[in-house]
C-alpha cells in the first residue's frame, strides 16, 4: 500500500480509535485481549489494512487466531460506524484485519540466537 503523509495520519488515528473501541466498545468474546500493531491506509483512503496480534501470540494456536479473526470481521460495521464518528471521514476506509506474526518471528529468531550462543560456550 503506498503511503502519504495524509494516509500515514489518518493510519494513525484509525489505530488509537481502533485499540480505544476494542478495549471499551466491542463486547464479542472471540475479540478478547487484542493489540493493533499498525494500519496501512492507501494513498485513496478507500482501504485501511489493520495488523493485529493477540495476548500471548506464542500460546495462541490457530484456531484461536481464526476466531478472533472472526470476532474483529464481525464487528467491521460497528468499528467502520464508530470511525465516522470520531474521525469526521467523508468516506470512512474499508477495513481488512491481518495478523501479525513479527513479535512470534522475532521470538524465535532470539530463541535461536541463543541456542546457538549456549551451544558455543
Amino acid at each position: 500500500m503506498g503511503t502519504t503523509q495524509r494516509s500515514y495520519r489518518v493510519g494513525e488515528q484509525i489505530q488509537k480509535e481502533i485499540s480505544d473501541l476494542l478495549l471499551r466498545g466491542v463486547r464479542d468474546p472471540r475479540v478478547g485481549f487484542v493489540t493493533i500493531t499498525s494500519v496501512d491506509v492507501t494513498t485513496d483512503l478507500q482501504h485501511a489494512r489493520i495488523y493485529y496480534t493477540t495476548f500471548n501470540p506464542e500460546e495462541t494456536d490457530e484456531n484461536q487466531r481464526e476466531e478472533t479473526r472472526k470476532g474483529l470481521q464481525s464487528a467491521t460495521s460497528y468499528l467502520r460506524s464508530e470511525l465516522g464518528k470520531r474521525l469526521k471521514l467523508r468516506r470512512v476506509p474499508e477495513l481488512t484485519f491481518r495478523y501479525d506474526q513479527s513479535t512470534e518471528y522475532g521470538n524465535h529468531i532470539e530463541s535461536l540466537l541463543r541456542k546457538i550462543n549456549n551451544d558455543g560456550e
